[in-house]
């Protein structure tokens, strides 16, 4: 299993698509035998999937992630713990531990009136928001 958290300063960074590097686990047996900081070298939303895959990640920890990163990963095979905060190291020993919650309130959600459909960051109707 190859598991990356979304990496800045120790921490699970907050915004998947604007994440400058990932924590890479390899993991066996539940145990870490590896791990490695990976530069995103730039690349933001959708090529961070690709990037992901072209690894061999297997798992996502992360904070807040849209519902077009989220198509990405699923499209690439790629498990998501979203709304996740605090140390990486901790995030990925509370996954193998089988104890890491899931927060809904870490995706983006949107509304589609047949006049507006808006994606992160354009917040001005009021009627979602992006965690």
């Amino acid at each position: 299993m190859k598991i990356a958290v979304t990496y800045e300063n120790g921490e699970v960074f907050q915004h998947f698509g604007h994440t400058q590097q990932f924590k890479v686990y390899e993991v066996a047996d539940g145990k870490v035998l590896s791990q490695q900081v990976v530069d995103t070298n730039g690349s933001g939303h959708g090529a961070l999937a690709t990037l992901l895959g072209s690894i061999g990640v297997d798992t996502l920890i992360c904070g807040g992630i849209g519902g077009g990163a989220q198509v990405a990963l699923t499209q690439a095979g790629i498990r998501l713990y979203a709304g996740i905060t605090g140390s990486a190291d901790e995030a990925v020993a509370a996954l193998l531990a089988g104890t890491l919650p899931q927060n809904a309130q870490a995706n983006c959600d949107h509304h589609h009136d047949g006049e507006h459909a808006h994606a992160c960051g354009e917040h001005g109707c009021g009627e979602h928001s992006c965690h």
